[in-house]
């Protein structure tokens, strides 16, 4: 019978298949993100951030490889029995490469959360002081307009948060909330 991970064996997970400070800082983030949703949402929060943590376990391995990212996640978690919801989110973050369109509430978070911290983390890089806690909701959604900022950013994927019946200000919000109560 499937059952969702302990956080503890999550983060074994991520120490074993993670390789580089990047991945292993934007899965922590993810992780806040997709957490503070289901949490103003009502639904699972170990589910949903668990699903934020494992979402890029593969990348270290698969690298550039789209075709293979999340695919490789899902070989690897569904092995241990993770629910399926948790793996059709994984592999609907990667669904622009795999043609698999966000169907659940949790597809919609993964993407949407997974997208806005490499967004957040961006802007970060351009505040004097470098620090997350000072980036502003309201200044990522200002940024996110721009189309020359954080050009590598999927504005589409982003843009799933309205499957959550959230506006964007309120998703905002929460993100970036999520993220520096973490201490990224």
């Amino acid at each position: 019978m499937p059952r969702i991970p302990t956080r503890d064996e999550a983060l074994a997970l991520l120490n074993q298949h993670v390789t580089t400070a990047y991945t292993l800082r934007h899965s922590l983030a993810t992780e806040a993100v997709t957490r503070a949703l289901a949490r103003r949402l009502g639904h699972d929060e170990d589910l949903w951030g668990l699903t934020g943590l494992l979402h890029d376990l593969d990348l270290d391995e698969v690298g550039t490889d789209m075709h293979r990212h999340a695919r490789r996640t899902v070989e690897i978690l569904g092995a241990l029995d993770y629910p399926p919801e948790m793996l059709g989110a994984i592999l609907a973050h990667n669904g622009d490469v795999l043609d698999l369109p966000c169907r659940t509430p949790l597809d919609f978070a993964t993407t949407a959360g997974e997208s806005v911290t490499g967004m957040v983390f961006a802007m970060a890089k351009v505040l004097p002081s470098g620090n997350l806690a000072d980036v502003k909701a309201s200044s990522v959604r200002k940024r996110l307009k721009e189309p020359r900022f954080a050009a590598n950013i999927s504005r589409e994927r982003i843009g799933q948060f309205a499957g959550l019946g959230l506006s964007e200000e309120e998703f905002m919000a929460i993100a970036v909330d999520a993220m520096a109560k973490a201490g990224i």
